[in-house]
């Protein structure tokens, strides 16, 4: 049977973008469509201007003040309503559809590199649901909370979700320095924090993982030497041009030290610091689950823990 051109072009809206379209439509403000749809509003501003640029019409009016619709907006509303119903239909009219599980991943780690994980989220083509991978722990456990998600692999377990989530350790990742080139210290093969201690340490605030930044201040307070912090930069690699040029120096996911610059080096860390500074990875669920697909992901992610 053939199949009209038009209609397998790669030029088409896609479903996300008339997600995101609805959620803005609806909610006339880009902040709480975001919070809405589980996700920041840098990528929902993307998504509104991809469809923007796909229909070729401009579908909202923005001010510092208010968000509008316009008269190309006000008509894609019902259409990408009956669209995405068509699709929700089909979706669950299908017998032979196999459950998909909405997984979610902390931008904290890159999991490309945190190895099994990374090979058992492979072999469940994981990659194709998992429908926030750019949100920290914090957010990803409200997202769990709200039911938009099913499972949300963490970095430590978050404080404020204790009563509400099941936790499932999974492994743990350590953590690397990344500090210039030029400083003494990188010509070890693991450096403590003490010979750093020179060097302020890009630090961020406690609000956005409460566990582990309690476990490095702990950490931090049983050092002879008293360590100086800034902020570190929202941009990790405007940080890291900051660390390549001798101007500080921060503890990093193994998993996201990547990026090569001239003038910055990973180290691993002493023995004893890297005992305590390390990140653990839960695999979250919501207690009163009883989905038994999220419940065997769950026990299969935690029985990995052997091979990290």
């Amino acid at each position: 049977m053939a199949t009209a051109a038009h209609l397998i072009s790669s030029n088409l809206p896609s479903v996300k973008q008339l997600q995101c379209f609805l959620a803005v439509a609806h909610e006339l403000n880009f902040r709480r469509a975001a919070e809405r749809l589980c996700m920041t509003q840098p990528p929902l501003t993307r998504q509104i201007k991809c469809l923007e640029r796909v229909l070729g019409e401009q579908l909202f009016s923005r001010s510092t003040h208010e968000v509008s619709l316009t008269e190309a907006g006000r008509a894609l509303v019902a259409r990408a309503e009956s669209i995405l119903a068509e699709l929700y239909g089909l979706k669950s009219d299908s017998l032979a559809t196999v459950e998909r599980l909405r997984i979610g991943l902390t931008r904290t780690l890159n999991f490309e590199f945190v190895e099994p994980l990374n090979q058992q989220l492979a072999r469940l083509n994981a990659e194709d649901d998992v429908e926030t991978p750019n949100l920290t722990s914090a957010q990803l456990l409200q997202c769990l909370a709200k039911n938009t998600l099913d499972l949300v692999l963490t970095g430590e377990k978050g404080a404020s979700h204790e009563d509400a989530v099941h936790y499932r350790w999974v492994c743990r990742e350590p953590l690397f320095m990344a500090l210039s080139a030029m400083h003494p210290a990188s010509l070890k093969e693991k450096v403590s924090l003490e010979e750093v201690s020179d060097l302020p340490l890009f630090w961020f605030a406690r609000s956005a993982n409460p566990s582990f930044y309690d476990k490095c201040e702990d950490y931090f307070s049983r050092l002879n030497v008293t360590l100086k912090k800034v902020k570190e930069p929202d941009d990790s690699l405007v940080m890291l041009t900051h660390i390549a040029r001798g101007k500080g120096f921060a503890l990093m996911p193994q998993s996201k030290c990547t990026f090569n610059q001239e003038g910055l080096s990973y180290r691993a860390l002493t023995d004893d610091a890297s005992q305590r500074l390390n990140i653990d990875i839960y695999a979250a669920i919501r207690k009163n689950e009883k989905n038994k697909a999220v419940l065997d992901m769950q026990e299969m992610l935690s029985g990995i823990a052997a091979g990290c």
